[in-house]
């Protein structure tokens, strides 16, 4: 075992006592939706998960981070450059970098901050479309200290059913900040 998962695991299960359900399914390209996103917490932990399961978790984020001094190690952590303006349609723009890549599998908050919301933001499931790819869900519980993995879910096209799925998966898991809890 690589001396990075290693130390991840022992990080993970033995000093802070979490346990992960469920396993990673082997796919090329998806989009995972992570919830709750409560708290700046949420990226090491995300961070660690992903070593622990060792497989490329990329996330998109604004080109300007990806410009010189840090923009490698954006690159490096798996992060791809989107232009985010009014002008610019994100779902295509990603849905392009699925096309191009022959590994992507894209983590995203669909709560959209780390404050309480009541609904999931839809960009995800649109995204998911236009690509073609499945949507993993996890589940940071912080409430039993637990990482909860879900098979892959195609969409269905029934946004009213596939999203009343999602919101049973995270029902009842809590945030770092419970409060914020979806």
């Amino acid at each position: 075992m690589r001396p990075m998962r290693f130390l991840a695991k022992f990080i993970f299960y033995k000093l802070l006592g979490w346990e992960l359900v469920g396993a990673f399914p082997k796919l090329d390209k998806c989009v995972i939706i992570v919830v709750p996103h409560t708290s700046w917490v949420d990226f090491p932990l995300g961070v660690l998960v992903r070593r622990i399961i060792d497989l490329e978790i990329n996330f998109i984020a604004k080109k300007s981070l990806f410009e010189p001094p840090f923009g490698w190690y954006f690159r490096w952590m798996g992060g791809a450059p989107i232009d985010r303006s009014k002008r610019s349609d994100t779902v295509q723009a990603v849905a392009r970098i699925f096309e191009e890549r022959k590994y992507f599998r894209l983590a995203l908050a669909p709560e959209g901050t780390r404050k309480k919301v009541s609904t999931l933001k839809t960009g995800f499931y649109y995204i998911a479309q236009a690509a073609e790819v499945p949507i993993v869900m996890v589940a940071f519980d912080y409430g039993n200290k637990r990482v909860k993995i879900s098979e892959p879910h195609f969409p269905t096209g029934d946004q009213e059913a596939d999203f009343e799925g999602y919101h049973t998966f995270f029902k009842g898991v809590k945030g770092k900040v419970p409060n914020y809890s979806f």
